[in-house]
């Protein structure tokens, strides 16, 4: 199999017709040369340095054959001047030479050399490695044709993000910040003000999704623009409660919610100093994740407060146990353990926006039974 695929490379080669620029002041050998290869390519030839750099910059071949011992200009100053013009920089060069020390060889490989004919010539080595080389560099420039073509797809793609994104972010924030200012009313009745949070929560949830599609490509590559502000995140932990109140019925897991040591009430606040969208979509992340993996009937706490340095420090803890093998994957990219149809974001995500923000998160499992999620936020200051 191997040797049917050489041959179809080989005869790719062949049939493309590529140009290869003899270099050579002796007229035997590029008369060897030329007999060799003028079958299956296209031949320049040039008898000294000055005139082979003339050829390469009025029609650049796809390969040089060099001699090293020519007379003025030898075959090592035309080698570093191709490897110096940007033009020609790519074009692969094979020495022709006589000599056999290992220094001359490393001289010319140093140089950009990509390798050495020996004189005199054996006509099936001088095959090859023409051949050879001419397939490397097909095959390079067909790779770089793709690396440009998937370039190409990334920026339209990263485009048409930044549209969505934009296009509609100004309405989503309207269907946000309306039910807020519509729920400051007496006049409501308790449907409708169920209805307004059913919205309210829909925008979020849409929100979420569009800023993970542009925000996380932006954070990983370090040029997300953070908008900062104080942040309450009770407020926001309530949220995302309610939003996942359905997963927790299902799996029958409570949720506590504990603030500087006391059980948070209704006008209990916490502030960072943070992105409420990115808030909200870390804290979406980890609480799904921590009722997922909590046991049938489980709890999962929050505990909020302050760190020695003055830093919040959310404690997220559940009575699910994170395995020893996986704890250094916990927060890798596509890693996931135990859950159909993950996607291995959700955790990786989470610190992506924490560290984003200023942040970290770490995972604590020195409980025996327990898996606890430390996050570190900034505060305002006193």
């Amino acid at each position: 199999m191997r040797n049917d695929w050489n041959e179809v490379v080989m005869e790719m080669v062949r049939s493309a017709r590529q140009t290869v620029l003899i270099v050579d002041d002796v007229e035997t050998d590029i008369d060897t040369l030329v007999e060799t290869l003028g079958d299956d390519y296209e031949i320049a030839v040039a008898m000294d340095g000055p005139s082979a750099l003339d050829i390469l910059h009025a029609q650049p071949p796809d390969l040089i054959l060099l001699d090293i011992l020519m007379p003025g200009m030898d075959g090592y100053e035309v080698c570093r001047r191709i490897k110096a013009d940007r033009t020609t920089a790519a074009i692969p060069v094979i020495f022709l030479t006589a000599l056999t020390e290992i220094q001359d060889k490393v001289t010319g490989f140093t140089l950009g050399a990509v390798d050495y004919i020996t004189k005199p010539f054996d006509i099936l080595e001088v095959k090859a490695r023409v051949a050879t080389h001419l397939a490397l560099k097909a095959a390079m420039e067909r790779l770089e044709q793709q690396n440009r073509e998937l370039a190409a797809v990334a920026r339209l793609r990263e485009d048409v993000e930044h549209i969505t994104h934009h296009d509609l972010k100004g309405p989503l924030g309207a269907i946000i910040s309306l039910p807020q200012l519509i729920l400051a009313e007496d006049n409501l009745s308790p449907e409708q003000r169920e209805y307004l949070d059913i919205i309210e929560q829909s925008g979020y949830k849409m929100l979420n999704i569009i800023n993970l599609s542009l925000g996380m490509l932006k954070m990983e590559q370090g040029v997300y623009a953070l908008s900062a502000t104080l942040v309450d995140l009770v407020r926001v932990i309530r949220k995302v409660g309610e939003e996942l109140h359905a997963l927790r019925q299902a799996r029958n897991v409570g949720l506590a919610l504990v603030c500087d040591g006391e059980p948070a009430g209704p006008t209990t606040a916490f502030s960072i100093i943070g992105e409420e969208l990115l808030c909200y979509s870390m804290l979406s992340n980890l609480l799904k994740n921590a009722i997922e993996h909590s046991p049938l009937g489980g709890m999962v706490t929050i505990a909020l407060g302050d760190d020695a340095s003055g830093h919040c420090e959310l404690r997220m803890r559940n009575l699910g146990e994170t395995p020893p093998e996986f704890r250094e994957r916990f927060f890798d990219k596509y890693a996931t353990h135990g859950k159909t149809g993950g996607t291995g974001l959700g955790t990786y995500s989470a610190r992506l926006m924490a560290r984003t923000m200023g942040g970290e998160i770490t995972l604590d499992a020195s409980v025996p039974g327990e898996t606890t999620l430390v996050l570190r936020l900034p505060r305002p200051a006193a």
